[in-house]
């Protein structure tokens, strides 16, 4: 839907050109962003930070293992990843190991920190870090098809 791909480009845009965008007039463009809300469609707003200038210059992508794979492990494990403020993203995945971490730190004495603080959670049993040389591509939203 247009709305949704507009939104998801320039959530600062206004109801009136949203509403010209997509060939709506203002009232029933609101109404329609309005029920994407609530129908939870859009979870939210939120502007994209530079991560650099805000002194957060390395990017690092964590393989996790888990020592075994029960529900009260993978329970710990991501009750203590939510935790960790420096940890912006972890999947939990399919393949040689069971987690996929991104961590965003400062500086190499920082990583370590945090490193130090995922291998400590109960459960943890192996990791490898890939650091991240060059950004080619970043998450910019979801690509919006054929949607009623």
């Amino acid at each position: 839907m247009a709305i949704l791909d507009i939104l998801q480009k320039n959530a600062r845009i206004s109801n009136v050109n949203l509403a010209k965008a997509v060939n709506l007039s203002p009232s029933p463009c609101l109404d329609r962003v309005k029920k994407l809300e609530a129908e939870g469609y859009i979870e939210g707003y939120a502007a994209q930070l530079n991560a650099a200038k805000l002194g957060q210059h390395l990017v690092a992508h964590v393989e996790i293992t888990l020592k075994s794979s029960t529900e009260s492990v993978f329970e710990t494990f991501r009750q203590h990843v939510l935790e960790i403020p420096n940890v912006v993203a972890c999947d939990m995945v399919a393949g040689g190991f069971d987690y996929l971490l991104k961590i965003r730190v400062q500086d190499m004495r920082q990583y370590r920190e945090v490193l130090g603080q995922i291998v400590e959670i109960p459960g943890v049993g192996t990791n490898h870090t890939y650091m991240v040389i060059e950004h080619i591509k970043e998450d910019r939203g979801v690509e919006v098809l054929n949607f009623q």
